[in-house]
């Protein structure tokens, strides 16, 4: 008996299942491969007119940035708004974390070096900032170009959202608000053993795989303080942002998405049909969401807000409630 065999691998698979298998296999690397051949003609056209004097690719102004924390509603709001007729998702791209932790954690103290790539000279470098997520945004969008509404989803680079907005003022913001309690309460479960976040980084880590046992306490604690220095950053830059802007928190999106999702497209100043807007509400909601895909340790949880009463300890709730004494304040004065 072969290894193969003996491990139930593919050679005891009926051979018409083997083929399909292959099949899908080939047709997702031709669809991938169709892609590359896309983004790649779009980079070259973007080239030709660029080297031309013409200016080409996604318009700043038509760029909209999601920016908050993770586990905030990000992924149901972004869902809703790229499936209007005329907008583009760009999921996570991480480049607010790729210049957001160099400059604010990496680099804290060397902003005066006249070595350090984002220290003087700050118009310099800026400016790069602009040019690199707009090329990057162009050839991986072309369908977005001209007027086409690009939507960035970017909570897990919001630490870089002051950077981000400087360098493309035009663009329009959202900041994504959620009672920081249940968004720990949300991230506990998600690092719990046997649920999709653990699964997913167990494959990757040895960490993950032989993770040992945490105390509660303590990893609330961490996550609190990570939420508080990202939605710092991220409050930071929507309070010095002069272009379209609009504040949603996750709670007012779940008693009524299609108030708030009229009121943001008003505040941001894109005109949006209310047919449509109630079009995707109704396709992305909780209900339409499969029972086997909703519950604890499933990447869709509860989507209830107040639940960290029924998730938190008492001590996990006072350390979150004291670190991010800030946020509750100002976003959840009477919770």
């Amino acid at each position: 008996m072969t290894g193969r065999e003996a491990s139930g691998g593919e050679s005891k698979r009926p051979k018409p299942e083997r083929l399909a298998e292959k099949n899908r296999r080939l047709k997702k690397l031709r669809e991938r491969l169709e892609e590359k051949d896309r983004e790649l003609a779009a980079l070259r056209a973007q080239m030709l007119r660029r080297s031309a004097g013409v200016e080409a690719g996604i318009k700043p102004e038509n760029i909209v940035w999601i920016f908050g924390s993770g586990r905030t509603g990000s992924t149901w709001l972004s869902s809703m708004m790229a499936d209007l007729r005329g907008h583009t998702l760009w999921h996570e791209p991480l480049v607010g974390e790729l210049f957001g932790n160099l400059y604010y954690v990496r680099g804290a103290g060397n902003h005066r070096s006249p070595h350090f790539i984002l220290g003087r000279h700050r118009e310099l470098w800026s400016s790069s900032i602009r040019r690199f997520v707009l090329d990057g945004a162009s050839g991986r969008f072309p369908e977005a170009a001209d007027e086409g509404i690009l939507v960035v989803k970017e909570p897990n680079g919001s630490i870089g959202a002051p950077l981000l907005m400087e360098a493309l003022p035009e663009s329009r913001m959202i900041l994504l608000v959620r009672d920081p309690r249940d968004v720990v309460a949300s991230v506990l479960d998600a690092r719990s053993e046997g649920s999709w976040l653990y699964e997913k980084n167990k494959a990757r880590s040895q960490k993950w795989r032989n993770k040992p046992a945490e105390d509660s306490a303590a990893l609330a604690e961490s996550r609190a303080k990570g939420i508080l220095r990202t939605m710092g950053n991220a409050k930071q830059a929507y309070d010095s942002h002069e272009g379209p802007k609009a504040l949603v928190r996750y709670e007012d999106l779940r008693k009524d998405a299609w108030g708030e999702m009229k009121r943001l497209y008003l505040a941001l100043g894109i005109p949006a049909d209310e047919g449509e807007l109630s079009r995707v509400v109704k396709k992305h909601s909780w209900d339409n969401i499969p029972a086997e895909e909703k519950g604890p340790g499933k990447f869709y949880r509860k989507g209830n807000p107040g639940s960290w009463r029924e998730d938190l300890t008492e001590e996990q709730a006072r350390v979150v409630e004291e670190i991010t004494a800030p946020l509750l304040k100002e976003f959840y004065p009477d919770a």
